[in-house]
């Protein structure tokens, strides 16, 4: 009897816990720039450069995105605790590889759409929107969940950053319509794409992140939207220049390579 009694205890005990574990994301390597095999890398390929910590970055992050070890970083910027960074600090990454974008992939079925924005400012990166949006009073800061950049602010041309609300997987702040905050995955370009087009290494960071999402959540492309397409929404957002037929020439011609590939394989 009263081992019956322990059990039930300890099981009323732990499923509380077991049940709100956040379950482990793979990984998947998202690039335009070829990550070569160590070895076979020409002079040049790799240098030391500075790294400006983003919202929701940590060191294990960063030296997956330069193919850097943690001790390496942690060595050159005599970091005594190697997991205790802070937004807006500058970290020296030594003998960097060039910057490859590793985006976390949730097992989730809340995700049902992409919406593509622009930031509607010429500058800017992760950082500055998210200060940007603490100000307005969102709480959790950057409304999107990833940030592709077009080369200014420190950023790379092309850089996908990713927000602290995809890594914890919370709703957006990008869409207040037809629920988009809560079913849509929210990406931003840097730039004000009514006055100029994104750059070309944006888009094709675009294309490839948003073909990486639509395959891991099974999000049709009918259900890839900018801001101003959802029903609801009065905004020109992404922006008059956004180039809807590279776009969605690109998702097709991706959609085309990878069934090339999968009959192949088969």
């Amino acid at each position: 009897m009263m081992r019956g009694y322990i059990k039930a205890l300890l099981i009323l005990l732990v499923f509380p816990l077991l049940s709100s574990c956040v379950a482990l994301p793979t990984y998947e390597k998202v690039s335009t720039i070829p990550r070569l095999p160590k070895g076979e890398e020409p002079a040049g390929y790799r240098s030391t450069i500075t790294h400006e910590v983003g919202p929701g970055e940590t060191t294990w992050r960063i030296s997956k995105m330069y193919d850097v070890d943690i001790e390496d970083i942690a060595r050159a910027n005599n970091l005594r605790d190697a997991s205790k960074l802070e937004m807006g600090q500058r970290i020296i990454v030594p003998n960097a590889a060039p910057m490859s974008a590793f985006i976390p992939l949730y097992p989730s079925r809340k995700w049902k759409y992409i919406i593509v924005h622009h930031s509607a400012t010429e500058i800017g990166n992760a950082l500055t929107l998210y200060r940007g949006h603490k100000r307005r009073g969102f709480i959790n800061g950057l409304g999107y969940h990833f940030l592709i950049d077009n080369g200014t602010a420190g950023k790379s041309d092309g850089q996908i950053e990713i927000s602290p609300r995809w890594i914890k997987q919370q709703k957006g702040a990008h869409c207040k319509v037809a629920n988009m905050n809560s079913e849509g995955i929210g990406i931003c370009l840097v730039g004000n794409l009514s006055k100029r087009r994104p750059t070309e290494k944006q888009m094709e960071s675009l294309i490839a992140l948003i073909n990486t999402l639509k395959r891991r959540y099974r999000i049709p492309v009918r259900n890839i939207l900018g801001h101003g397409q959802v029903k609801g929404a009065r905004t020109e957002c992404p922006g008059k220049l956004f180039p809807w037929k590279i776009f969605y020439d690109g998702l097709k011609r991706n959609n085309k390579e990878l069934k090339s590939v999968k009959g192949e394989v088969g």
